[in-house]
């Protein structure tokens, strides 16, 4: 067993784990705080659920929000003796016309690795300039010590970055592995002390598991699980679930527990995990083993999760090249903002983890699209009974770009069913109380930290406006024009212009490029 989990643990971050990165440079961007900063005649979508509201002006002192005020109505002039008077000294942003959101939270977040050829300043500017002004970062897998520096200096507003909550991944640092439950409370003990504030696990024997979650749910520390299929057979998402586990990212568990005519998935006989071709193609025919929507086992299993209180971070985006490769290949905003390097780490290659493209075809997209439709169905469900569901991207791997996949994630929840406001939600109230942060974040009030987005356009209306590429609009005199993309992301009191973040993103990747000689080509065309 103890074999098994290294060589698990090696398999999926060869390209990361301990490769550690250059430190992110002293923070040269960002206004603020300011004693006292007025977003004046936004209309707010405040994150609780409700419905937009505006115009307001929104005051704000220091890094905290100190008044929301309703200075009129949609369609006419804003009564001026309603707004919060202005002082000396005071910054001003003209709103009007534009729409504000509390800060996103990227609930699966890797900050990168040397594999991907990316250094932090470009990771957090991608993450800023899309809304985003928290992350977890589950594994921390470019060394425990450089996450939580990095987390102590986005607090302190040192650095260009959102604020970083670390997540350990299971054993990291213990030499010789964990392979007694006195073995993991003490490693528990040791990674809480260190100031990690939870657990990212990929499986464990039953026992090492129950005695992880025990102790961590005992110092308070969070939990989160890929249920990796070398390890699921150990325990699937409902027996971590009872054992104390917080939350299930991707999907992987969840259909092992919803088995009822077998034990293990279906695997062909000349299957073999470290294929990844054959890993991937084979989870993308999960779902159609799992019991039918509606049945007694679906409800059975669904019904306890809701008990138990288990999160679900599904990253729908990740897993999306799988059903659609030659879309997610030519996103567009691959030739602006992918580096090199990480263009290069998307390729078809048979020792990369998400590299998978290596005899991908019509048969395999379709299975994917059928298993997306049972997969989205769960999660909506579980959503509409109460379950808690935040947003994540995993970006980084299989033609998924920082920032960009986010907001992808956004219009897949649409597509599984959810309203537009109940991912706004997701994207903030639920991460927050799932950090167990919501009395100070997540949400627009008086009294919270100004974490926010701003953003010229409706978004409830066409979520594409919040890209950085923002959207396509034919104007009433036919003229084509790009509309939307965040403005501004408000972290911390600070104001950043997120398009000037995503200039210096562009300038770095032209850089990388003009070093190299480099462009992007399509795999295989330059025959």
């Amino acid at each position: 067993m103890k074999y098994l989990a290294t060589i698990l643990f090696s398999f999926f971050f060869t390209a990361t784990l301990f490769a550690q990165m250059p430190d992110a440079p002293n923070r040269a961007e960002g206004e603020g705080p300011y004693d006292r900063l007025i977003i004046r005649g936004v209309t707010m979508i405040d994150g609780t659920g409700s419905p937009a509201m505006g115009p307001v002006d929104i005051v704000i002192e220091g890094n905290r929000i100190t008044s929301i005020q309703n200075v009129g109505y949609p369609g006419v002039p804003i009564n001026e003796n309603r707004r919060p008077q202005a002082e000396e000294g005071d910054h001003e942003i003209d709103a009007e016309g534009m729409y504000i959101l509390p800060g996103f939270v990227d609930m699966h977040a890797h900050i990168g690795g040397s594999a991907q050829g990316t250094v932090p300043e470009y990771v957090f500017k991608l993450w800023l300039a899309h809304g985003i002004t928290g992350i977890r970062e589950p594994g921390s897998f470019n060394g425990g010590d450089w996450t939580l520096k990095h987390a102590e200096r986005s607090r302190n507003n040192e650095i260009t970055a959102p604020r970083i909550y670390p997540y350990f991944g299971f054993g990291m640092g213990q030499s010789g592995g964990i392979n007694t439950p006195d073995e993991a409370r003490d490693w528990v003990q040791s990674i809480h002390n260190q100031g990690a504030e939870g657990i990212k696990f990929f499986g464990a024997r039953p026992e090492i598991f129950k005695a992880t979650l025990e102790e961590a749910n005992k110092l308070g520390l969070g939990s989160m699980a890929h249920h990796a299929q070398t390890l699921v057979v150990y325990n699937n998402a409902l027996d971590t679930a009872e054992m104390g586990l917080k939350g299930l990212t991707h999907w992987y568990g969840l259909p092992e527990a919803l088995f009822t005519d077998r034990v293990i998935q279906d695997y062909p006989l000349d299957y073999n995990y470290s294929n990844e071709q054959h890993r991937f193609e084979n989870a993308g025919q999960l779902w159609e083993q799992a019991a039918e929507p509606g049945s007694e086992k679906w409800n059975e299993v669904m019904n306890r999760m809701l008990e138990l209180g288990l999160d679900l971070n599904p990253t729908f985006t990740i897993y999306e090249a799988s059903r659609d490769l030659m879309k997610e290949r030519r996103a567009e905003w691959h030739e602006k903002y992918t580096l090199p390097s990480l263009w290069r780490f998307y390729q078809p290659d048979r020792r990369a983890h998400g590299s998978y493209w290596f005899d991908w075809g019509t048969e395999q997209e379709v299975a994917w699209k059928q298993n997306y439709n049972l997969w989205m169905q769960f999660v909506n469900e579980y959503k509409n009974r109460g379950g808690s569901v935040t947003l994540g991207s995993d970006a980084g791997y299989i033609f998924k770009l920082y920032g960009f996949a986010y907001i992808r994630e956004m219009e897949l929840m649409r597509e599984a069913g959810f309203h537009p406001l109940e991912i706004f939600q997701s994207a903030s109230l639920q991460a927050a109380r799932v950090l167990g942060n919501d009395d100070q974040l997540g949400t627009i009030e008086v009294g919270k930290l100004a974490d926010l987005v701003i953003v010229d356009e409706n978004p409830q209306q066409n979520i594409k406006v919040l890209y950085g590429t923002g959207a396509i609009r034919v104007d009433d005199n036919n003229e084509l024009k790009r509309v939307g993309g965040v403005k501004y992301t408000i972290k911390d009191g600070i104001v950043y212009d997120a398009r000037e973040l995503l200039r210096d993103v562009e300038q770095l990747v032209q850089e990388r490029k003009d070093e190299e000689g480099f462009e992007i080509t399509q795999p295989g065309l330059d025959w």
